[in-house]
Formats: structure tokens, C-alpha cells, sequence
């Protein structure tokens, strides 16, 4: 999942509720960052939430 960073917190506790397991951050390049947008709201994408 891509969040902003006012969504990082939710992103992981969705992530850990429906995998029951912590996530892997990774941090979007900086050259996708302006055409990725979070999946929670319509903010530039910082984050990568997953494994």
C-alpha cells in the first residue's frame, strides 16, 4: 500500500491486521513520488507499506 505520512500509521495497522505481521517500510524514489499518490487520500505517496 502507498501512504502520505499523515496515513503511515493506519497503513501499518491495516497491513498488520489483514497479514498479522509487521511491515516493511520502504521509502518511495524520489522520481515516482509526484505521480504516486496515497491509496488513502489524494497526497503525494511517501511510503511503501508491505513485505
Amino acid at each position: 500500500m502507498k501512504c502520505c505520512l499523515e496515513h503511515i500509521e493506519l497503513a501499518m495497522e491495516m497491513y498488520i491486521d489483514e497479514h498479522e505481521e509487521a511491515p516493511i517500510l520502504e521509502l518511495i524514489p524520489e522520481e515516482e513520488k509526484l505521480s504516486t499518490t496515497c491509496e488513502l487520500c489524494s497526497e503525494p505517496a511517501v511510503y511503501m507499506v508491505g513485505n
